[in-house]
């Protein structure tokens, strides 16, 4: 199943039953191309989880183009959002992988899936010649390193674990150098989400980002945020704190196949101005999947991308994960 295919799979309760299915019917209710259907469809964006702030600038967007494009037939209207979707969203495949080691950190709140993805993403690594170490500094929830341990085994990476309530950034230098004896490709450390304390969150990211800047000051570095789709506006705020205390790189969206709020996507990409790297469109470890503007546009309006999907995407990940090796202490001197 192609990347379009999947997203189309994934996005069905958006498009069948939430945000899609309305502006359908709210086009298919007009007969002329007027204010009033501009401001219908802005109310549809807003109660989609896509947020004021967005809705108002894909509508003036949609207006813009309208009227640069002489557009006159309302059911082109539909085409031109889905344009102008494609236009917001925005985002990649690429990781910066680009020394050997490198290192990714992930973070997220408790129940967004942060440990399944982290064991997709060591299989995806995995299956494209990478080796993969894997760090548990997660410490502070109960059951997280078994957790962790069992998609290590299912995916056939080592993993670095202390005792529950270890020092995080214990476990992050031990990684690593589990990592340099093993001469891996790439580190993923799986960290503590614990917004409700937001100093002790940023605390732990400082400390952990001191023993990378000591032990790897020169590897390249992902931070990676993991947010539950089917949370809507609630994983915006999410991700706006998170980035505050962390500042996160890309943002790896799970769950999007069981909710009708695909929406959130285009708040995520317009208020952030973090770029979505990954998506989770469903249970098997092949749905995780690399995120593609056109292709999770066309998917959401039911629309054939213009592109062969798959092709780019298998390219674009294959080149951001060449590697160099981290310069050694000889080679500095």
């Amino acid at each position: 199943m192609g990347l379009f295919d999947k997203f189309r799979k994934g996005l069905r309760k958006t498009r069948d039953e939430g945000m899609v299915k309305q502006i359908n019917e709210t086009i298919e209710s007009h007969e002329k191309i007027t204010d009033e259907l501009f401001d219908e469809l802005e109310e549809v964006l807003i109660m989609g989880d896509v947020g004021f702030p967005t809705a108002e600038r894909v509508i003036g967007d949609l207006k813009e183009k309208i009227a640069n494009d002489n557009i006159t037939s309302v059911p082109q209207v539909r085409e031109t959002l889905k344009d102008i979707v494609a236009g917001v969203v925005w985002g990649g495949s690429y990781l910066a992988l680009r020394t050997k080691p490198s290192i990714i950190l992930v973070i997220g709140v408790n129940g967004v899936g942060k440990t399944t993805t982290i064991g997709k993403l060591a299989m995806r690594l995995k299956s494209m010649g990478r080796s993969v170490v894997l760090g548990a500094a997660d410490t502070f929830r109960a059951g997280a390193i078994e957790q962790l341990q069992v998609w290590a085994d299912r995916a056939g990476v080592p993993l670095v674990k202390h005792g529950e309530g270890a020092d995080p950034a214990a476990v992050v230098y031990d990684t690593i150098q589990s990592g340099k004896a093993k001469n891996a490709d790439v580190i993923i450390i799986d960290t503590a989400g614990r917004l409700h304390n937001k100093k002790n969150l940023m605390d732990e990211l400082n400390k952990i980002s001191r023993v990378i800047d000591r032990e790897l000051p020169n590897a390249s570095r992902e931070t990676l945020l993991v947010l539950d789709a089917t949370t809507g506006q609630n994983a915006v705020n999410q991700a706006k704190d998170f980035k505050e205390a962390a500042g996160i790189t890309g943002i790896i969206l799970t769950k999007l196949d069981g909710t009708a709020r695909g929406g959130v996507v285009l708040a995520i990409n317009n208020e952030l101005d973090v770029p979505v790297k990954f998506v989770g469109v469903g249970e098997q470890i092949d749905d995780l999947q690399p995120f593609d503007a056109e292709a999770f546009a066309s998917a959401m309006f039911d629309v054939k991308p213009t592109h062969d999907d798959d092709d780019a995407i298998a390219d674009f990940i294959n080149e951001s994960v060449k590697v160099e090796e981290e310069p050694t202490e000889e080679d500095k001197k």
